[in-house]
């Protein structure tokens, strides 16, 4: 599972192939917590995260949300992403 962007301790992956489920989303790791977010609403799906580093992913994904979603088609085709660029 590729690593796509990496900021504040947060690692953003996304996972190749035609299987991955639906809806669009990353998977997201902050310490011992994982959490998946959905790319057209930006909001947490499954796993867990803490409050404060939950809204910043949130944030991100919304202001990135054309390039991540431009990323989960190639990732969907088998190809790598793009890395997006961090929130600094």
């Amino acid at each position: 599972m590729p690593t796509i962007s990496c900021f504040y301790g947060i690692i953003i992956r996304m996972r190749l192939g035609k299987n991955e489920h639906n809806p669009p989303h990353i998977h997201a790791y902050y310490q011992d917590d994982n959490a998946v977010f959905d790319l057209r609403t930006g909001d947490m799906t499954e796993g867990e995260m803490p409050n404060k580093q939950r809204k910043v992913v949130s944030a991100w994904i919304l202001l990135r949300q054309d390039e991540l979603l431009a990323d989960w088609e190639l990732a969907q085709n088998g190809e790598e992403p793009y890395k997006v660029e961090p929130l600094t």
